[in-house]
């Protein structure tokens, strides 16, 4: 249709600027965060660079939901001050097949945000993070000790005093099986295992069992039984916000059977998905205020499009913080604020000028 191709050709290059003067604030606020550290530990400028450079996506992620609010609230407030849409309406064409177009921008931009945060996002992130570590001397150690996992149903319990990452090595190794009425079946202790192919291998391993009521031990053999891979005790150390979703899912199932805490993860997780909605809710709201402006449309939209982000993640902030300290539910935390917003959103459409 002529009239969404218009609409279309009017609201990407507001888009574009607006998301590129956004990423410039977002990325020059996370280089003045540590301007001074990486002064005072003399790092070069080539590498100050670097970091910039792989935070980019993420500072495009957080710009693509207020650029999309700005760009379209501007663009209708545009069309409404110069009477255009007043001509549309005459014509007998309804609001809400005029701004379709924008409605399919906000659900591919969803979409967009949640494959760009998951395969794009993720990695560099993780990558800003370790040379901004390394630059300024807080690397964080790839070994951890005192690892508790469980596996097979609880049946198996691991306690490893540390785990080499590098080398994928566990050191002091301490293997529980149970029966399925929680019942003491026997226990496997190992100075060392080493991960080969495809399970451990204990080094001079004891076993322990019960045998009428009296507890035996022998020299365990060479078994191939123990196959929970490196990465299961590796997940145990790592940011859920560094992990791709698939790999933030294990580790909340790694925590929950491990027994320990995973409020926290599981609230990240879910949110993953409530933020990749954020674009499409923003177009709901943009849409509704871009009539309401026909003087110093550019001010007022850039004004209303920054204390919308600003109500929003505070929101958002408020209600993640609850349910990491358990007060709300996972779900609940990540959700809200698209639950408000989008309520918030639908009654301003309804009282939006046609």
């Amino acid at each position: 249709m002529i009239l969404d191709r218009y609409l279309v050709k009017q609201f990407f290059p507001v888009f574009f600027i607006a998301v590129s003067m956004f990423m410039l604030l977002l990325s020059l606020i996370d280089l003045f965060a540590n301007l001074t550290r990486y002064l005072n530990d003399e790092v070069i400028p080539s590498d100050i660079l670097r970091v910039s450079i792989y935070y980019l996506p993420k500072s495009f992620s957080y710009a693509l939901p207020i650029s999309l609010l700005f760009a379209a609230a501007y663009t209708l407030g545009d069309l409404y001050s110069r009477n255009e849409l007043t001509s549309i309406f005459a014509s007998g064409i309804p609001f809400w097949r005029f701004i379709m177009s924008l409605l399919v921008i906000g659900l591919a931009a969803s979409l967009f945000s949640f494959y760009f945060d998951d395969i794009v996002v993720i990695p560099t992130l993780k990558m800003k993070n370790d040379l901004s570590r390394t630059l300024l001397h807080e690397q964080r150690p790839e070994n951890r000790s005192d690892i508790v996992i469980k596996a097979k149903n609880g049946k198996l319990t691991y306690a490893v005093d540390y785990f080499d990452n590098t080398g994928q090595v566990l050191n002091g190794v301490s293997i529980i099986e149970q029966d399925d009425n929680g019942n003491l079946v026997s226990l496997v202790r190992a100075p060392r295992a080493v991960w080969t192919v495809d399970h451990w291998d204990l080094v001079n391993p004891v076993i322990y069992e019960w045998d009428h009521e009296l507890l035996r031990y022998r020299t365990l053999g060479s078994t191939d039984v123990y196959r929970e891979e490196p990465e299961t005790f590796r997940r145990n150390m790592v940011n859920v916000e560094e992990l791709r979703v698939r790999d933030a899912g294990l580790l909340v199932k790694d925590l929950k059977t491990a027994g320990l805490p995973f409020v926290n993860a599981l609230a990240d997780y879910h949110h993953r998905f409530s933020y990749a909605t954020v674009p499409f809710v923003v177009i709901i709201l943009s849409i509704s205020m871009g009539g309401r402006f026909r003087k110093n449309i550019l001010l007022m939209s850039l004004l209303s499009s920054l204390v919308t982000a600003v109500i929003f993640y505070v929101m958002e902030m408020i209600s993640m913080m609850m349910a990491d300290l358990g007060y709300v539910a996972a779900p609940v935390g990540a959700w809200f604020p698209v639950g408000i917003f989008i309520v918030i959103g639908l009654f301003l459409l309804r009282t939006a000028k046609t």
